[in-house]
């Protein structure tokens, strides 16, 4: 008789996770795991700690306290994971302006470990996918900002990374590209990428998440599925907890 299989550890966990910034707490004690496939919503309002909460998955920040673990590793004793499982795109893509998109795709595939044939067919896939081609050539520093925002995306992409983390990706988007940016999400989950997106924005949620986390003031204080017709309920649970938190302070 064959002996079951492991499971497989999550791609992400989050355990007991804080951080302190500009001397007041950022995040605190936050706990969250995200499976293979899964797209979590990642709301709150401005300074509930989500972009810190993204600083430390992607390893630009170190938590005070916790673990952040990806694929079962510990991401402060295994900082190589950024490089191999992790896609990250903030809020404001990063460029720089004076290379052209394919030279930008081909310097973060050699950060990746990608080389020769790998990243040029890795190179071409995402410049196809992204609908990229009429642009390749381009300097960053000519490109408007919802096209940089679509660079940004590839350079995320370029290596297939087990977890994406998206800062407000459809910044500048057209309504046409945002609905290529749900479809794509969508096709990435589909084929075993996790995804983190935090947005203002409860109809992208709605669109493509099937799971919310809400944070505020630095605590999880909502963490559930997301069931097909629950736009109107997302929205009240949202605003209950913000202004919650006003009617506190007040």
């Amino acid at each position: 008789m064959n002996a079951p299989k492991p499971a497989s550890p999550p791609v992400l966990k989050l355990e007991d996770v804080s951080r302190h910034r500009a001397g007041r707490p950022a995040v605190s004690h936050l706990n969250l795991s995200l499976e293979a496939g899964q797209v979590l919503g990642l709301l709150g309002i401005n300074g509930a700690g989500k972009s810190t909460t993204l600083a430390m998955i992607a390893g630009a920040l170190v938590p005070d306290s916790g673990a952040v673990r990806l694929q079962g590793k510990d991401f402060l004793e295994y900082p190589e994971l950024a490089r191999q499982a992790l896609g990250w795109l903030p809020e404001s893509a990063p460029t720089w302006p004076e290379l052209t998109l394919r030279e930008h795709l081909e310097a973060h595939g050699r950060l990746r470990g990608l080389k020769g044939d790998n990243l040029k067919q890795a190179r071409d896939a995402v410049v196809a996918r992204l609908e990229l081609k009429e642009l390749e050539r381009r300097l960053a520093g000519v490109l408007s900002q919802g096209q940089r925002q679509r660079l940004g995306l590839a350079c995320a992409l370029l290596h297939r990374p087990a977890l994406l983390v998206l800062d407000e990706p459809a910044n500048a988007l057209d309504p046409v590209q945002v609905v290529a940016l749900r479809n794509l999400l969508r096709e990435l989950a589909a084929g075993g990428t996790a995804v983190i997106l935090s947005t203002h924005q409860l109809g992208e949620v709605t669109a493509v998440c099937d799971r919310v986390a809400i944070l505020h003031e630095g605590t999880l204080r909502y963490d559930a599925p997301l069931h097909a017709d629950g736009h109107a309920a997302l929205e009240k649970t949202f605003f209950d907890i913000a202004m919650a938190g006003r009617t506190q302070a007040a």
